[in-house]
């Protein structure tokens, strides 16, 4: 082995070793890489120049990078609902649901699991809510700890598949800039972009299929093991007898979030709007919702700016509303005329919802929240451009690139190996250490052997879902942890969640053998067809 190749493995298993010592994240990845490039340099094997490109790295891939601002939006859309309740509210209301079903508390989790993911995407706020409101109940009513536990973790992590997610906001950048990088290597200079819209089309089946897998489950142990998922009266949740007011309470719950989602994915499914609009809509939306929940005696504010919101996304996509065009129709004025008018009361309620939030300190645990997650995912992105940089410049990227064209089985031998280390590396790291520092050396080798991408950014999305529950330092694992009442051990979460660990293989399987379950949608609702 060339002293090349020597410090490129010295450098990536440095790395790993700082990380699961638990040394920060961003300053090992920069650190680690700096250090290890200077010693190489003095080696003769790294040169210094490569650290010139730091600079246009920071600000062309991160700061000025239109996609990536999504993430502090869809963050402050999350952490706002979370706060305003709506979680708890659905909570309750899907328990009384299905409640009187045998298994029922469990598909109550599943369903809202699935309805936060897509209105939220934040793992740690979906399983903490979870874990206060739903696993007290489900263990007073005799379900087993361990079935409770796992598919409480396991719910939590939907919003890693269902979009909008942050996994999904961060790994298409990146699937986007390595396709870029695969076609030009062989030879297509106007490649096709992939887009983050194109990956959360491709995540709605695959994540709707994990959801109908863990239902499945659920339904079957209640039926095999009854005592472990007791049917439970609905009087006994607290319902009562008028169904007319249940039937009310159900719509009070549902209709919010769902149309929130509607409106987001709705959005850009139906391209109205691009994910970073489709966020800012979200983050407004979100808002909007949390000053309703705070004073729902005076919602006409908030209900006129929500429809006031939806007039503007219709408008948007019928007319052109730039003022500096060459030639401007009548009919575009009175648009954008509309527009105007639409947006000052939409601004209205906004204002109305700030004061609320602001008043009742929401919003100042919001603001906080949102600051924190987004710093911390840009910073990391810094410091995996300066490991990437060294990386390269030790010719690691060509090492790896030899490694899988030559790996036994062409290529599915290579993304067996990839989608296996990356599952392996789960146990010991968070999805944006892997998404940023294996995904850009990875996935432009796995797409130059005619991969579609859009495939490939889904697997690596549920691949990485199951960090979040592989022990020993599965986040999620750690977040129900933190929350659980006296009785439920590590072990209780442990062992429950090996079985949601198996159907989001099995998961990761029926997806390999039919990738059309990703890659149809997005051919439908946006044309994009990359081949196999």
């Amino acid at each position: 082995m060339l002293v090349n190749e020597i410090f490129a493995v010295i450098l990536f298993a440095s790395v790993c070793a700082c990380l699961m010592a638990g040394f920060p994240v961003a300053f090992t990845l920069s650190g680690v890489g700096l250090a290890v490039g200077v010693v190489a340099y003095f080696f003769g094997v790294f040169d210094m120049t490569f650290l010139s490109a730091m600079p246009q790295r920071i600000f062309g891939n991160a700061m000025w990078n239109e996609v990536l601002i999504a993430v502090p939006l869809f963050v402050f859309m999350g952490v706002m609902l979370e706060r305003s309740k709506v979680a708890e509210e659905l909570l309750d209301t899907m328990g009384m649901l299905f409640g009187p079903m045998r298994g029922g508390l469990g598909l109550s989790v599943f369903t809202v699991g699935a309805l936060l993911a897509a209105s939220t995407g934040i793992v740690g706020a979906t399983v903490v809510t979870m874990g206060l409101l739903s696993l007290p109940t489900m263990l007073r009513r005799g379900y087993d700890p361990k079935l409770a536990c796992g598919a409480i973790c396991a719910s939590g992590t939907l919003g890693q598949i269902i979009p909008p997610s942050i996994v999904l906001v961060i790994l298409g950048d990146q699937i986007s800039n390595a396709y870029v990088d695969a076609q030009r290597a062989i030879g297509n200079w106007s490649p096709e972009p992939v887009s983050v819209g194109d990956l959360f089309a491709g995540a709605m089946l695959p994540g709707l299929m994990l959801v109908g897998m863990y239902m499945l489950y659920q339904i079957i142990i209640a039926n095999v093991r009854p005592e472990s998922s007791p049917a439970i009266p609905r009087e006994a949740l607290g319902e009562g007898t008028d169904s007319g007011s249940f039937g009310g309470r159900v719509v009070h719950a549902l209709v919010p979030p769902v149309v929130l989602i509607i409106a987001v994915l709705g959005s850009i499914l139906a391209g109205y709007a691009t994910p970073t609009e489709a966020a800012a809509v979200g983050a407004v939306g979100a808002l909007l919702l949390a000053g309703l929940r705070l004073d729902e005696s005076h919602g006409g504010p908030i209900y006129v700016s929500a429809l006031s919101l939806v007039a503007m996304l219709l408008l948007a996509s019928y007319f052109d509303l730039r003022m500096n065009l060459d030639a401007t129709t009548s009919t575009n004025l009175v648009a954008i005329g509309a527009a105007l008018i639409f947006a000052a009361i939409l601004l209205y309620g906004v204002v109305v919802s700030l004061i609320r939030v602001y008043r009742t300190q929401i919003l100042h645990t919001v603001m906080r929240s949102t600051m924190e997650i987004s710093a911390m995912v840009f910073v990391i992105l810094i410091g995996a451009a300066m490991f990437s940089l060294v990386f390269r410049g030790l010719g690691g990227d060509d090492m790896v690139h030899e490694l899988l064209t030559n790996m036994p089985g062409g290529r599915v031998g290579a993304i067996i190996v990839v989608m296996a280390v990356m599952f392996l590396l789960g146990f010991f790291l968070d999805f944006i250490e892997i998404t940023f520092v294996v995904v850009p050396i990875v996935a432009p080798i796995i797409l130059q052997l005619d991969v579609n991408p859009i495939w490939l950014g889904i697997m690596m999305a549920m691949n990485l879902q199951t960090s979040f529950l592989t022990p020993p330092f599965g986040f999620a694992l750690f977040y129900l942890r933190g929350v659980a009442p006296p009785e439920v051990t590590t072990m209780h979460i442990y062992k429950g969640v090996i079985p949601f660990v198996a159907i989001q293989i099995i998961g990761l399987i029926v997806l390999a053998q039919f990738p059309e379950i990703a890659t149809w949608l997005p051919k439908v609702v946006f044309g994009t067809d990359l081949g196999n």
